[in-house]
């Protein structure tokens, strides 16, 4: 087939883009990721705070089938001798649920005779544990070493511990949090929850109701300290150091703010701006808690300062409606 001859001066136009055309196609895809990157971030962390969630429930559960062998909860931490720590050894509660979460030969690599620092333990604590990580907790400096905390001494480490991101809430402190409140109400009698030290409660001693007493709180980011919202201080830390620290459960003090007081008058913010006795998550507007019955929560930030100490402890007696929260 011929084809007529292009005519002569008439310009031969280019099977290409041109740089114009280029740019701007550049430009708009520039715009649109611009427009999806929020979105696919926040369906990123809808995800995160899910798998979160369940990580407390299999807690939860671990902790429900302890009870039912041992007739009562695990102590947030031993000093003595008691359920699932015949030795009377510096012990946590997350080694005494290992066989319940199917981590049977790391709980056999766990000697419960000894204390959490000594022979094989520290080895058994640098093994990271899916279910006490929460995905939204940014990585930290790895943990190859611990000041001192007697009985515990100065520590060091050949393999770097493994964070947890759950601890024990066990309970409110009166001298932080009864100067806000009109009338103080709590006192050693009233101000724990569920797991506290050397404690053996069971579904009994909750007064309060189980679905209305938390157990376990998010505390993500030990043993780095966060005070605020987003700056993290470099401090060290003496508790909270890995999963298998007996001394990383705490009471509820509140805090400023701006995180820069806890406990006493004014510090009535219950979450997100303490890390290193407070409640505390990488999720926006709010936390994970674990309830006794074994459900968990997302509470907001802005929930109301009596309510949540209500249900920080067991047998405190306050009512509450089940909407507040």
């Amino acid at each position: 087939m011929c084809f007529p001859n292009r005519p002569a001066g008439l310009p031969r136009r280019s099977a290409g883009f041109t740089l114009i055309e280029l740019l701007v196609v550049i430009a708009i895809i520039g715009i649109l990721v611009g427009l999806l990157m929020p979105a696919v971030n926040s369906v990123r962390e809808v995800a995160r705070r899910t798998q979160c969630s369940n990580n407390l429930r299999q807690l939860g559960f671990a902790l429900t089938n302890f009870n039912g062998a041992f007739k009562v909860f695990p102590a947030s931490g031993w000093t003595t001798s008691g359920p699932g720590n015949p030795a009377g050894k510096y012990v946590s509660w997350r080694p005494l649920i290992l066989p319940y979460l199917e981590q049977n030969g790391l709980a056999d690599l766990y000697n419960v005779k000894l204390n959490w620092w000594e022979g094989t333990n520290p080895t058994a604590a640098s093994v990271p544990v899916p279910v006490f990580r929460c995905a939204s907790v940014p990585s930290g400096p790895e943990v190859l070493s611990a000041i001192a905390k007697s009985p515990r001494p100065a520590l060091t480490f050949s393999t770097p511990l493994a964070h947890t991101d759950y601890e024990a809430l066990m309970g409110v402190q009166p001298n932080s949090v009864n100067p806000n409140l009109p009338t103080a109400i709590y006192t050693n009698t009233n101000r724990f929850s569920v797991m506290h030290r050397n404690s053996r409660n069971s579904f009994a001693d909750i007064l309060d109701g189980s679905s209305n007493t938390v157990m376990v709180v998010e505390s993500g980011g030990r043993p780095s300290v966060y005070h605020g919202r987003s700056f993290r201080e470099n401090l060290n830390n003496e508790q909270g150091i890995c999963w298998a620290d007996s001394e990383g459960p705490f009471s509820f003090d509140g805090t400023k703010s701006d995180g820069s007081v806890e406990g006493g008058l004014g510090s009535t913010v219950v979450m997100n701006r303490r890390n290193d006795n407070e409640p505390y998550s990488f999720h926006p507007a709010g936390a994970n808690f674990l309830f006794a019955d074994g459900h968990v929560s997302f509470l907001s930030e802005s929930i109301d300062y009596r309510t949540a100490l209500g249900l920080f402890t067991r047998s405190g007696g306050e009512i509450l409606s089940g909407t507040e929260y």
